[in-house]
C-alpha cells in the first residue's frame, strides 16, 4: 500500500477499523436475501390488504408480474453487484452507476433514501411481530382495555413496550461474533421451511374440514374495491403495493458483500436467486391463500391487528392456530434480525465514506469485525421511530409508509443511470447478464418507476389527514438531505476513502478470487 494511502487511514482511524471480518460464503449470501424477504411471512402480512385494493384477481394478476418483473430487476442489479462487492453495495451501485460527473450526487441521495428504508423495515418488522402476539387476546377472548384498535392509547403503549422487546433481541442477536451469527442464517432457512411446509399441509386440510375452499371463478375473477374511489383501475393498482413488498429487500445479499468470500459471485448469485426462489414460492403461495381464504366480509369484519391469526383459528382452531402463530413470530423475529445486519452493514459503509453525522463513530468495527457502532445506532434510531406509536397511529404509519419507496426508488434509479451515463461498463463483471444486460436495464427502469405511482398515490378516498400517504413527503425531505449532504461533504474526503477501500478490496485475497464468468 502506498503512504499516501496509509496516510489516508491514519486521518480516518485504525486500518482494522474499516476493515469488516470474512468469514461467510455463499449459503450466507443467499440466507440474507431470502431471510430478508421471508416470503411466506411477507405474503400474510400484506394478504388482507392486497384484497382490500382489488381483491383476489388484482391480487395474483399483480403478483405474477411483479414476480418476473422484479426477478429482471435482481438479474440488473446482480451485474453492477458483481462489479463492486462492498457493504452499502446499492449506494455504491448507484454512484458507480451514474459515471464521474454524477456518480457522486446519486451515490449521496440513495445512501439516505436506503438507510431510510432499512431502517424503517427494522422498526415495522418488530411491530408486525408484536401484532401477532396482542391478536392472541382475540382468539382466548381476552378483553382489552379499549379495544385492540390503533385509535385505543393503551393498545399503543403496549404495543410498543413488546415491539421494543422484539427490538433489543434482534439487535443483540447481531453483536454475537460473525461465526456465531451463522447460525441465525441456518435458523432463517429452518423457520422458513417449517412455516411453509406447515401453511401449505396443514392449512389446506383444516379448511376443507371447516369452511371449504373458495370457488376457482372467484379466485381468479372476483373484483372488489374497498379504497373509497370510483376509479377500479386505480383500485387495481393499489394491488402492487402489496405484491411488491413481498419481493422487495434481496439487496440485502449485496450488504454483506465484503464479509462474503468470493463475493464478487457469491452476492451477485445470492441477490438474483434469493429474489427467483422467493417469486416461485410466493405465487403458488398465494393462490393457495386465496383458496383458503374465508368470505370477504368475514375476512373485512375480523378487528384484529393480524388477521390471519383469525384465518388459522377459523381453519385450525386454536390449538392450530397457536402453532402457526408462534412459528410465524420466530420466524419475523430471525427476519427483523437479518434486516439489522443489512441494514448496519449499508449504514457502516456510508458512514465509513463521510455521509452521515457521526461518521467517525458508527464507521468504526470491533474486534471481531463487527460494525457493532453501526449495529447499535440502527437500534436507536428504530427504537425512536418506535416512540411514535405512543402520540399516534398515523405518526408510526406515515414515518414507515416510505420503507418501501425509497428502496423501489434506487431500484429504479440505478438501471436508468447505467443507460444515461455507463452502458455496457459493468458487462464483463464475473456474473453477468452477456446480451440481456441492457434490455434488462430497461424492463427494470421502467417497472419500478410504475411501481412508484401506486406506492406515493393515495391509499383511500376522500384523502383526510387520517388517511393522508405521507410517503411522498417523507421520500422529498430524505432526497434533500442527501442533497445536502453531498453539498456539505468535501469531495476529496469522501472519494480518498472510497479510493482506498478498493486498494483494500483489491488486496483482500479470498473475497476477489479469480473466477470465471457467471451468467444466468
Amino acid at each position: 500500500m502506498a503512504p499516501s494511502d496509509k496516510d489516508s487511514i491514519d486521518t480516518y482511524g485504525d486500518e482494522e477499523q474499516l476493515v469488516l471480518h470474512r468469514t461467510w460464503a455463499q449459503f450466507e449470501a443467499f440466507m440474507a436475501g431470502f431471510g430478508s424477504l421471508y416470503v411466506v411471512g411477507g405474503a400474510r402480512l400484506l394478504y388482507s390488504y392486497g384484497l382490500y385494493n382489488g381483491g383476489p384477481v388484482a391480487l395474483w394478476t399483480s403478483m405474477l408480474v411483479t414476480c418476473v418483473f422484479m426477478c429482471i430487476t435482481a438479474a440488473c442489479l446482480a451485474e453492477i453487484c458483481s462489479s463492486i462487492p462492498l457493504s452499502g453495495s446499492i449506494y455504491v451501485w448507484a454512484a458507480e452507476a451514474g459515471g464521474k460527473k454524477y456518480g457522486r450526487f446519486f451515490g449521496f441521495v440513495v445512501a439516505y433514501w436506503s438507510s431510510t428504508a432499512w431502517t424503517s423495515f427494522v422498526a415495522s418488522n418488530t411491530q408486525g411481530t408484536t401484532n401477532y402476539i396482542l391478536s392472541e387476546l382475540t382468539v382466548f377472548n381476552k378483553a382489552f382495555p379499549g379495544g385492540l384498535d390503533p385509535s385505543n392509547i393503551k393498545f399503543r403503549a403496549v404495543q410498543w413496550a413488546i415491539s421494543e422487546v422484539f427490538l433489543v433481541i434482534a439487535i443483540a442477536s447481531n453483536l454475537i461474533s460473525p461465526r456465531k451469527f451463522a447460525w441465525i442464517f441456518k435458523a432463517s432457512a429452518i423457520i422458513i421451511a417449517l412455516d411453509l411446509l406447515l401453511t401449505v399441509v396443514w392449512l389446506p386440510i383444516g379448511v376443507s374440514k371447516t369452511y371449504g375452499f373458495q370457488s376457482a371463478k372467484w379466485v381468479f375473477t372476483q373484483y372488489e374495491n374497498g379504497t373509497g374511489s370510483s376509479s377500479n383501475v386505480w383500485a387495481f393498482m393499489l394491488a402492487f403495493l402489496s405484491t411488491s413488498g413481498v419481493l422487495t429487500g434481496w439487496d440485502a445479499s449485496g450488504h454483506i458483500a465484503e464479509e462474503t468470500k468470493n463475493a464478487s459471485v457469491a452476492s451477485a448469485r445470492g441477490m438474483f436467486w434469493s429474489c427467483v426462489a422467493s417469486a416461485v414460492l410466493a405465487f403458488p403461495l398465494l393462490l393457495l391463500f386465496e383458496f383458503c381464504s374465508p368470505d370477504i366480509d368475514t375476512l373485512f369484519s375480523i378487528t384484529t391487528p393480524q388477521p390471519f391469526v383469525i384465518i388459522y383459528q377459523l381453519a385450525l382452531g386454536k390449538g392450530g392456530q397457536l402453532v402457526m402463530t408462534i412459528v410465524a413470530t420466530v420466524g419475523l423475529l430471525i427476519n427483523t434480525s437479518l434486516a439489522v445486519t443489512a441494514a448496519s452493514r449499508l449504514i457502516f459503509a456510508i458512514a465509513r465514506d463521510g455521509i452521515l453525522p457521526g461518521s467517525k463513530w458508527i464507521g468504526k468495527v470491533d474486534q471481531n469485525g463487527q460494525p457493532r457502532n453501526a449495529i447499535l445506532f440502527i437500534g436507536f434510531i428504530a427504537a425512536i421511530l418506535l416512540c411514535t406509536i405512543l402520540p399516534s397511529a398515523v405518526a408510526f404509519t406515515s414515518l414507515i409508509s416510505c420503507g418501501g419507496v425509497p428502496t423501489i426508488a434506487a431500484y429504479a434509479l440505478i438501471p436508468v443511470l447505467r443507460l444515461l451515463f455507463t452502458r455496457g461498463e459493468f458487462a464483463n463483471a464475473k456474473w453477468s447478464n452477456g446480451r440481456f444486460s441492457v434490455p434488462f436495464c430497461f424492463i427494470a427502469a421502467a417497472f419500478n418507476l410504475y411501481l412508484l405511482g401506486p406506492l406515493f398515490s393515495p391509499l383511500e378516498f376522500p384523502v383526510t389527514a387520517q388517511n393522508f400517504n405521507f410517503s411522498s413527503v417523507i421520500f422529498v425531505f430524505v432526497t434533500l438531505c442527501g442533497a445536502v449532504s453531498w453539498w456539505v461533504v468535501p469531495e476529496d474526503m469522501w472519494l480518498s476513502r472510497r479510493a482506498l477501500k478498493r486498494i483494500e478490496d483489491s488486496a483482500a485475497g479470498p473475497g476477489s478470487a479469480e473466477g470465471e464468468t457467471h451468467k444466468i
